[in-house]
């Protein structure tokens, strides 16, 4: 099981744009991923599940991946977001 802890920096915080595209990502694994922000742990591959969290900008989250590929699954969800610009 692998975690990295990220900081929301896009201004619009995880919005259904980014939301659809963190889901999309981590639906090309197999490893269980979860986010978590404020206590709560969704599954990284619902996006009602994301957008329910309500994550807004400089919100502290977590991916946890658990998993045969969960190391390459946090390194794209990773890559994603510095791309994407949504968090670091």
């Amino acid at each position: 099981m692998l975690e990295k802890q990220f900081t929301v920096t896009a201004e619009t915080g995880i919005h259904a744009r980014p939301a659809t595209l963190l889901v999309q990502t981590a639906s090309k694994f197999n490893a269980d991923i979860q986010l978590e922000h404020k206590g709560k742990t969704v599954n990284l591959k619902s996006i009602m599940g994301v957008m329910a969290l309500g994550i807004g900008q400089g919100g502290a989250i977590k991916i946890i991946a658990d998993g045969n590929d969960e190391q390459n699954a946090i390194d794209s969800l990773e890559e994603l977001m510095k791309k994407e610009g949504l968090a670091n």
